[in-house]
């Protein structure tokens, strides 16, 4: 089974009615449901402190980038849900599948096999399905591999501004091996943490954290790329401001007072006037 690929829309996401901006030095309509605030590219006020939760009052150079990947690096959502649907007619389960995904994606996945059966696994038999559930994933996905349109050219810009590169993800270490091989990333993300490393799944902001940590960048000086909503409370939980990347939900779905803006791809990102002036100059 295949899904048709997604025409890119740059700078607009699915919902959307305004072209996707940051918080800059005029007051711009935020994509959700909080008012217009008026935020100064430098300097950054005061920071929030470690995993508390509080969104940076300002906005000043950052010295990291933390991409989930699914959704986010890779545009493998459509083909997640198909696995879900084919690993419950195996199982004679009967699921809602946009509504298992909205409760567990960003979630490990041994938290979403607990939830999908609604009793406590053990570690060995809660990781046997993921297996299971997940080749089926990669077998549908192998064929039609693609990046959300612009993250290499993106993240590769990044990395010559002297950017820190992370990957903070619930996917398990085959799903990473496998987007990593086929992304084929020159460097590779300096720090990978994954789903099965005995952290907890988002929206706890333990994997986040950990990818701070092994590239030795404060909370504060790091942008989370997220495509899930569980995934944007992590990263305001960390204490980290966020980049919402539109492949699977809206911008109003992805709003927070943490998020800078909105994106539906990262196609000419780096050329932005606004991400030059974010990025400049990482400490």
């Amino acid at each position: 089974m295949s899904i048709p690929k997604r025409t890119p829309r740059i700078g607009l996401c699915p919902a959307a009615s305004v072209p996707c901006r940051p918080h800059g030095r005029e007051t711009r309509p935020f994509l959700g449901p909080s008012k217009p605030t008026q935020v100064g590219l430098e300097p950054r006020a005061s920071a929030p402190s470690r995993g508390s939760g509080a969104a940076a009052s300002g906005v000043g150079p950052f010295r990291a980038l933390i991409f989930d990947m699914d959704g986010t690096m890779i545009d493998s959502m459509g083909h997640h849900r198909l696995s879900w649907i084919e690993f419950a007619r195996r199982h004679a389960i009967e699921i809602e599948v946009n509504e298992l995904m909205r409760r567990t994606t960003g979630r490990t996945g041994a938290e979403c096999m607990n939830e999908l059966f609604g009793r406590e696994f053990s570690p060995a038999e809660s990781w046997a399905l993921v297996a299971e559930k997940e080749g089926i994933y990669r077998e549908l996905f192998a064929p039609v591999f693609r990046e959300v349109a612009g993250f290499r050219a993106f993240s590769a810009a990044a990395r010559q501004q002297g950017l820190a590169i992370g990957v903070g993800t619930a996917g398990d270490r085959h799903n990473i091996a496998f987007a990593m091989q086929h992304l084929a990333m020159a460097p590779p993300p300096q720090a990978i943490v994954g789903g099965d490393e005995g952290l907890p799944g988002k929206p706890e902001p333990a994997i986040f954290l950990e990818v701070a940590r092994r590239l030795r960048v404060a909370p504060e000086d790091c942008i989370v790329f997220e495509d899930a909503p569980l995934g944007i409370e992590a990263a305001r939980r960390a204490g980290m401001r966020a980049v919402a990347v539109c492949s699977s939900h809206s911008a109003h779905d992805l709003a927070g007072p943490h998020v800078l803006a909105a994106i539906d791809d990262y196609d000419g990102l780096a050329a932005c006037a606004w991400w030059a002036g974010l990025a400049s100059s990482p400490a």
